[in-house]
């Protein structure tokens, strides 16, 4: 079978890579249509076939967005021209032109909704994601709540959306903590990913007022403005504000003693698949698909925007090694669970359910 795998901004390099590399390993074909990731390594291509052909000539820095938009187009059309027998669609940003651009691709075509709703939403993406929705054979959602949500909210049929877990993300690499960390021997907890408003960094560092002999990362290239961040800054933490290497991520989960996800609104989390690929203790918000990670006992559970709650679980986990090593436990066990080899069966057995002659089936 050829799958195609399309993810025209390169949004997330290591999960893209990690399922091409599984498709591959259990006889697919697979072609990965994407850009160059500007900000650093990704992963080695692992038996399966890359083509860069997105945004190829928008210049950095200035002007990179709107050269973006412009070439949107052609590419799309372009990559609609590749051989597959099923086109498999990562991340569409432009909502608006991407609803009526997918119509050009062979069918059956498959969408990840790695976030059900576009975040930050501009004016008329909503409205676009929801019509995307409606021009794919089927939507692979990564939690019971993303289908909930798909189904029940936005009204997509139930016979066309898959639950197909998240797989663990693990860098490799040989590298160094980033020089911005000095020497801490101390208990730390890492905040990890794009610095993003939905976040609730601002939470965190709330909550982290009055924890002592112990440090906060928080390590992430920023994607909002940042000067309140530290302004609103207590005694103990150190920020990273940029995009690190593969070593470095490596590097930062090895050491840190538990991650810390305070989301406002999420449906999953690649930095939580790495942080369980690391068999590291978990403080997540109630919110999207995180309980059911807390339901595994691998996670320590908190309302949203809570602060003071989410300052008694850091603090009570911080002091508390034998609580740690139960989580981390559970973590171990969760991440044997969500391997690449059984993600990439449950895709090619939905692949070939829409195919001619395939059977139908709704997970």
């Amino acid at each position: 079978m050829r799958v195609s795998v399309l993810d025209p901004a390169a949004y997330t390099p290591p999960y893209d890579r990690a399922l091409c590399a599984a498709l591959a390993r259990a006889g697919a074909q697979v072609e990965l249509l994407t850009a160059a990731f500007a900000h650093g390594e990704v992963p080695a291509a692992d038996g399966f076939a890359v083509r860069e052909d997105f945004y190829r000539w928008a210049p950095s820095g200035r002007g990179r967005r709107a050269a973006r938009l412009a070439s949107h187009v052609p590419d799309m059309l372009l990559a609609a021209r590749r051989p597959a027998d099923v086109v498999h669609f990562q991340w569409l940003a432009v909502q608006q032109l991407d609803q009526l651009l997918v119509r050009a691709f062979r069918r059956p075509r498959v969408l990840t909704a790695h976030d059900v709703l576009p975040r930050e939403a501009r004016p008329g993406q909503r409205a676009g994601q929801r019509r995307l929705y409606d021009a794919m054979d089927a939507v692979v959602v990564h939690s019971r709540h993303g289908r909930e949500r798909l189904v029940a909210e936005l009204g997509v049929d139930a016979a066309r959306v898959h639950v197909i877990p998240h797989g663990i993300l693990r860098p490799v690499g040989d590298a160094p903590l980033p020089p911005e960390l000095p020497r801490f021997d101390g208990p730390v907890a890492l905040c990890f990913g794009l610095l993003r408003p939905y976040k609730g960094i601002d939470v965190l560092l709330e909550a982290w007022r009055g924890i002592e002999d112990a440090e906060l990362w928080i390590v992430g290239a920023p994607r909002m403005d940042t000067t309140p961040l530290h302004a609103a800054a207590p005694p103990g933490v150190r920020f990273v504000e940029r995009f690190v290497s593969e070593g470095e991520a490596a590097a930062l989960f090895q050491r840190a003693d538990l991650a810390v996800l305070p989301y406002r609104e999420i449906d999953q989390s690649g930095v939580l698949f790495t942080a369980l690929g690391f068999g590291l203790p978990l403080v997540l918000s109630a919110v999207g698909g995180f309980p059911e990670i807390a339901e595994a006992g691998a996670a320590e559970l908190v309302p949203p925007a809570d602060p003071a709650a989410l300052h008694d679980a850091l603090a009570t986990l911080l002091i508390n090694p034998d609580r740690r090593a139960h989580l981390a436990t559970a973590a171990n066990a969760l991440a044997a669970n969500h391997s690449w080899e059984a993600i990439a069966h449950a895709h090619l057995d939905l692949y070939a359910s829409l195919s001619p002659g395939g059977r139908t089936s709704t997970a």
